[in-house]
């Protein structure tokens, strides 16, 4: 994530409301992607200005409340209690950083309530009060459990279910993937080159997923999942490997961004030798040329120097790794495909920059 400056000068942040220096009040304008005074021209997205769970804007004579991203929003918690005002807020933050991500990958996010066949929907809910809940997408719908904003709910979570990290921004980027899957990927013909592709990478995903995901939890992850996959739960079905391959991926292009706006170290030189085999598309997709395979070997050596400094940086002030992972050759030729279907989704026809600005 790149930072912005304020009129005085100060530097801004993507979450800020207000400068620090001025005290202008501030908010984030998606239509050009700056972060702006607040004036005649634009107002707070009213969830800002009710709840200040919010500094997105939108134009001032819009006759819409919420912004690009709130107004995404199809069930949100009881407001009744400071609490829950505070967890959403936190859900809130987390979910405008992966839009903010897709939309700069130029993948549309139409509303499920404008579009019912593509669009996407959230549902912020309590699992607590409703334990019948699932977490989860279901067409078009993410559902996503309020207490996972609380960081001692969440650790629980983490480590009953044996995870390396848990976040509210990861469960996010997750999601999005089976949103995405379901969207571009579930409604071609099996014979389809990027289904086709799919299956050669990530497994044939016909087999139950139910049953699938009791055994997984039955009886963990196969031994020596670490050679095929990024976490253990990827090993479950290849719906869920492709869920948390797709969440690293968006995890990488965030990374890389917020690292090249504070000059971190990462590989700057071009790689003159021919990309490994990870990093080249399966040979079913022709549209795969040299060029585009370097351009993502080049992208993946940034991202896992960059993860080297901050686990080092981690390991100097004595706290857990920020990136406890490792890339292998299998789950690597994963992000390739990512990278590629990415590339695809944000040229699809009909895709105009008015897809990603607010009306």
């Amino acid at each position: 994530m790149r930072t912005f400056r304020c009129t005085c000068g100060n530097t801004l942040f993507f979450e800020s409301s207000r400068c620090l220096s001025c005290g202008l009040d501030v908010g984030y304008d998606s239509m050009q992607d700056l972060m702006c005074p607040i004036d005649a021209h634009l107002k707070l997205c009213a969830n800002g200005a009710r709840h200040g769970v919010c500094n997105w804007l939108l134009p001032a004579a819009s006759s819409a409340a919420f912004c690009l991203s709130c107004r995404l929003n199809r069930t949100i918690p009881d407001l009744g209690t400071e609490q829950n005002r505070l967890h959403w807020g936190l859900m809130e933050a987390a979910k405008r950083r992966l839009i903010h991500t897709l939309h700069a990958l130029r993948i549309p996010l139409p509303s499920l309530k404008d579009d019912p066949q593509n669009g996407l929907a959230f549902d912020i809910v309590s699992t607590t009060l409703d334990p019948g809940v699932t977490m989860g997408h279901l067409n078009g719908v993410i559902t996503v459990s309020l207490e996972e904003a609380d960081d001692t709910w969440r650790q629980i979570n983490r480590q009953q279910l044996g995870e390396a990290s848990r976040t509210l921004l990861g469960h996010f980027r997750h999601e999005s993937g089976h949103y995405l899957w379901n969207r571009f990927l579930s409604r071609l013909e099996w014979m389809a080159p990027e289904r086709f592709a799919f299956r050669e990478v990530f497994g044939n995903e016909s087999f139950s997923y139910s049953d699938a995901l009791q055994r997984h939890y039955q009886n963990g992850p196969p031994a020596g999942w670490q050679q095929q996959f990024i976490t253990p739960y990827a090993a479950a079905h290849p719906w869920e490997d492709w869920a948390e391959t797709w969440s690293h991926y968006v995890q990488m292009i965030d990374g890389l961004e917020t690292g090249a706006q504070f000059g971190m170290p990462g590989s700057g030189a071009v790689l003159s030798a021919p990309p490994p085999e990870s990093c080249t598309l399966p040979a079913v997709l022709a549209s795969s040329t040299h060029r585009e395979d370097n351009a993502f070997h080049e992208l993946l050596q940034r991202w896992l120097n960059l993860v080297t400094v901050m686990n080092e940086i981690s390991r100097s002030l004595g706290a857990p790794l920020l990136y406890p992972y490792i890339i292998s050759p299998a789950a690597a030729r994963k992000l390739r495909l990512a990278h590629h279907f990415a590339s695809v989704w944000g040229a699809a026809p009909g895709t105009t920059s008015s897809d990603f600005m607010d009306s």
